[in-house]
């Protein structure tokens, strides 16, 4: 999703981007990656790649979400490193932070708690790139590797299926299947009164593009979000609003719901120069449009 909406950036054109497919070249083989980068040498490179999901997918899957994003991370960072690469912007993840530490979440609190059970593989894997990055950056202050930490994201090129999609896109498809189906009523995991922040993957996507233009001055680790959340129960009104659901909504409180809370600091951010620039619902009309662009 972030590597799509890089390339749909009104900047895009401005630089020569290299974004292999899955199938042209396999991320979990270091000989490939190796040999890749080797050949092409960018200026810069942009790890945006990985295996993701909601909470139903990482209950289900955990060995594949640590394994997959563990060599992903390694098989880039370090290919890019022997291969004389000396910029590199990490992607990491709020799941990152521990699940104790009080919001809004400090980069310095990571790795000062217990992580979130029901992403806890996917949250390790991420923490190991951006400690390879801190640690080749140490040892080489010359090759500058840097680590963004975004808040949660949704947009265009999202993942609609529910068994391996994030909150936002997963709602969207419920909502809208219940307005089609002429149903009454949609049911909220857990009681809707857990906060997320949900940022519109166009904006890191423009975020990149500054950090490529003011990479020097960008801090080694960074959150990136929006400075503000909402509750579960305030993000399915909003897409019903944008679906056009006018029925109501039940609550099932059998179901994991994750962190109470997830909002992280953007000190670090503002103060480097950036901010989102997409509002909710605008984001959702974008998101949702293209959904039913993609269903024809």
């Amino acid at each position: 999703m972030v590597g799509r909406n890089i390339l749909e950036h009104s900047e895009a054109n401005s630089f020569t981007i290299l974004a292999p497919t899955s199938s042209d070249l396999n991320l979990l083989n270091y000989s490939s990656v190796h040999e890749y980068l080797g050949k092409q040498v960018p200026d810069l490179v942009i790890h945006a790649a990985g295996r993701v999901g909601g909470i139903q997918a990482n209950i289900e899957e955990p060995v594949k979400f640590l394994l997959d994003n563990l060599d992903m991370g390694r098989n880039i960072i370090w290919a890019a490193r022997q291969c004389g690469i000396k910029k590199l912007i990490n992607l990491g993840s709020s799941c990152m932070y521990p699940r104790n530490v009080a919001n809004p979440l400090r980069e310095e609190t990571i790795l000062q708690g217990e992580l979130e059970p029901t992403n806890e593989g996917y949250a390790l894997a991420k923490i190991t790139a951006a400690r390879l990055c801190e640690y080749i950056t140490r040892e080489a202050p010359d090759f500058q590797y840097k680590t963004m930490v975004p808040c949660n994201l949704y947009g265009r090129w999202d993942k609609f299926d529910p068994a391996h999609s994030h909150m936002i896109p997963a709602v969207v498809k419920k909502i809208h299947d219940a307005k089609v189906h002429g149903e009454k009523e949609v049911a909220i995991w857990g009681d809707g009164t857990a906060k997320r922040e949900f940022m519109y993957a166009g904006d890191l996507a423009d975020c990149l593009v500054y950090a490529i233009h003011h990479f020097d001055t960008m801090p080694s680790l960074m959150n990136v979000g929006l400075g503000l959340d909402y509750s579960i129960n305030e993000y399915y009104q909003a897409i019903a609003e944008v679906v056009g659901f006018s029925g109501e909504f039940s609550h099932d409180l059998s179901k994991p719901v994750g962190m109470k809370r997830k909002l992280v600091n953007i000190e670090r951010q503002t103060a480097w120069g950036w901010h989102a620039g997409t509002a909710l619902r605008d984001g959702l009309h974008a998101t949702y449009q293209f959904y039913l662009d993609q269903a024809k």
